[in-house]
C-alpha cells in the first residue's frame, strides 16, 4: 500500500461506546443435532463449570480508535465512562496504543458499560450487555473543545439523533469528514438516518443492515443505491466478502483468507475502521477493501475485539478483486 510517513498528521476522532468485556469459555454450549448449531443450556438454579475467563475491552468506537492508532493515524476517542475500575481498564487499553483520550467524559453516578460474552466453539457468541455510561449520550458543541481533526468516525449512538445533529453540525462548521458505521438503534429509524447520509463521506454496513435503508435485489445494487447519497459505501456479507464503491468504481471482494474462527466479536468494527483508515490515509478504494478484509480476518482469529487488530508494519496479501466502472453499469 501507499506511503505511510505522513499518516500521523491525519487526525481522526472516534465517537461512541466503550465497554469492559469478559469472555466465558467452556461447556456453556452444546451441539444441537437438529440445526447443526450450538445452543446454550442452563438449568435454573444449577452451578456450571467453565474452562476459562478472558478479560478485554470493546465498544465499536474504542475498537476503531485502536485500528486508526495502529495504522499510524493520530487517533482520538470521545465517549462516556464511569469513574470505576472498568473505566480505567478501557482508558489503559487505549493508552497502550497511543490513543488520545482527552475528550472522554466521566459520569459520577453511572458505571462503565460491561459485557459478558458466552463464547461457542465455532466463534459465535451470546452477549449480555449493560450499556452503562455509553447509553448516556449527551453531546454539546462545547464537548469538542474546538478540537482540530480531519475525520470523525461514528459508531452506535444509542439512537440519539439530537447528539448526531450536534456532531454533524460541528463537522460541517469545521470542514471535518464523517465516516459512519450505524448501530441498531439508528437503523430502527431508517428515514431519520437516511436524512443524514448525504452529509457523510463513508457509510459502512452489512448487507442485512443496508437492506433496512435501501431496497435492491442484490448486494451490488444495494451499494449503488447508497452510493447515490454517500461518496464511499462499503457493504459486507460475511463469508461472501464485501462490495465497495466510490462515485466512479465498484469493487467486489471475496474472502481474504480461510481461517479458523475463534471469536467473531469486533469483526465488523475491524472491517469498517480498516476501510476508513485507508481512505483517510489517501489509499485507493481497492487497497481500502483489501485492508478492511485483512483486519477483520485477523481479529476473528483471537479472543477479544482488539487483540487481532493489525499494525502498520503487517504485510498485507493481495486478493482477487472485481473492479468495474459505475458508468458501464448504467
Amino acid at each position: 500500500m501507499g506511503g505511510q510517513q505522513n499518516r500521523q498528521n491525519i487526525k481522526i476522532l472516534s465517537i461512541g461506546a466503550a465497554v469492559q468485556d469478559v469472555y466465558l469459555q467452556g461447556k456453556i454450549f452444546t451441539p444441537c443435532k437438529e440445526h447443526k448449531e450450538f445452543v446454550e443450556e442452563f438449568q435454573l438454579g444449577s452451578k456450571n463449570d467453565i474452562d476459562g475467563v478472558v478479560f478485554s475491552t470493546g465498544g465499536g468506537a474504542t475498537n476503531a480508535a485502536v485500528t486508526f492508532a495502529r495504522q499510524g493515524l493520530h487517533s482520538m476517542y470521545m465517549g462516556k465512562l464511569g469513574n470505576d475500575l472498568p473505566g480505567r481498564t478501557v482508558i489503559d487499553d487505549l493508552h497502550k496504543d497511543g490513543v488520545d483520550t482527552s475528550l472522554v467524559s466521566y459520569l459520577k453516578e453511572v458505571c462503565t458499560g460491561y459485557s459478558c460474552l458466552l463464547l461457542a466453539p465455532n466463534g459465535e457468541r451470546t452477549i449480555l450487555t449493560f450499556r452503562g455510561a455509553s447509553a448516556h449520550i449527551d453531546i454539546h458543541q462545547s464537548d469538542f473543545h474546538d478540537i482540530d481533526c480531519d475525520w470523525i468516525f461514528l459508531t452506535s449512538m444509542a439512537g440519539n439523533f439530537e447528539a448526531l445533529k450536534v456532531i454533524f453540525d460541528y463537522a460541517e462548521n469545521h470542514n471535518i469528514k464523517i465516516a459512519m458505521n450505524p448501530g441498531k438503534d439508528e437503523l430502527l429509524k431508517p428515514e431519520k438516518l437516511k436524512s443524514l447520509l448525504p452529509r457523510l463521506t463513508i457509510l459502512s454496513l452489512n448487507k442485512e443492515e443496508m437492506s433496512l435503508l435501501y431496497k435492491a435485489d442484490n448486494i451490488k445494487d444495494l451499494v449503488l443505491r447508497a452510493n447515490q447519497d454517500v461518496h464511499y459505501v462499503i457493504v459486507t456479507d460475511g463469508q461472501n466478502g464485501a462490495v465497495a464503491a466510490d462515485r466512479w468504481h465498484i469493487v467486489s471482494a471475496g474472502m481474504y483468507k480461510d481461517v479458523k474462527v475463534i471469536d467473531r466479536t469486533g469483526a465488523g468494527d475491524a472491517f469498517s475502521s480498516g476501510f476508513t483508515a485507508m481512505i483517510a490515509a489517501g489509499e485507493s478504494l481497492e487497497d481500502a477493501i483489501i485492508f478492511g478484509s485483512a483486519n477483520s480476518t485477523s481479529v476473528v482469529q483471537s479472543i477479544g475485539a482488539k487483540s487481532g487488530i493489525l499494525d502498520i508494519n503487517t504485510l498485507i496479501n493481495e486478493m482477487p478483486l472485481e473492479v468495474k466502472e459505475i458508468s458501464s453499469l448504467c
